[in-house]
């Protein structure tokens, strides 16, 4: 099934949890968000029905039933094809603006790493953070690509800068390699 069928199936949770205490409220909407369901009003959300979702949609249950909430889980479709491309573009936007989110940490991480250049910090301590760094945008990397299953138009930019990053972490490992092992006294 391609992802244009997807798009006319939706899942919809109704979650209705008590106000107080806040925590079981805040603890389920973290994890809608962190799987990318749209939010369609206050305790209803909206996810393509594709397996991508299950392992959240289902943990977001679980939290709601722990806390004492209920939570109602439909099978959905637009009445029309336009009401699948109104709800196909309303999540595509929500991923465009996470890619969006994504662009600009790799902008801070490839000033972080001019910046350690420019004041040549070169230490074993300072590579293993830009690493971390690093890798936490390939984990994020890897997160938004999965739940981006309409393909929004920032996913091909999203790649190639995740790449440029990547490549510019080996250069500073380079760096800091060589400058570890330069002989006393001398400089680069």
């Amino acid at each position: 099934m391609s992802n244009i069928e997807h798009g006319s199936r939706w899942l919809i949770l109704v979650i209705k949890l008590a106000a107080e205490p806040s925590r079981h409220r805040v603890a389920v909407w973290r994890e809608l968000r962190k799987i990318g369901a749209l939010s369609l009003g206050q305790g209803v959300w909206a996810v393509p029905d594709v397996p991508v979702f299950t392992e959240g949609t289902a943990r977001a249950i679980a939290l709601t039933e722990a806390a004492g909430g209920q939570a109602v889980t439909l099978n959905a479709s637009g009445r029309g094809p336009e009401d699948a491309a109104r709800f196909q573009a309303l999540f595509t936007a929500a991923r465009s603006a996470d890619w969006t989110e994504f662009l600009a940490d790799c902008g801070k991480f490839d000033e972080e790493l001019a910046k350690e250049i420019r004041i040549a910090k070169f230490t074993l301590a300072e590579l293993e953070e830009e690493e971390q760094s690093l890798e936490r945008l390939r984990r994020w990397h890897r997160d938004l690509t999965a739940r981006d299953v309409f393909g929004a138009p920032e996913t091909a930019e999203a790649a190639k800068r995740l790449k440029e990053c990547a490549a510019a972490c080996e250069d500073y490992a380079q760096r800091v390699f060589a400058a570890l092992h330069e002989p006393p006294g001398e400089t680069s």
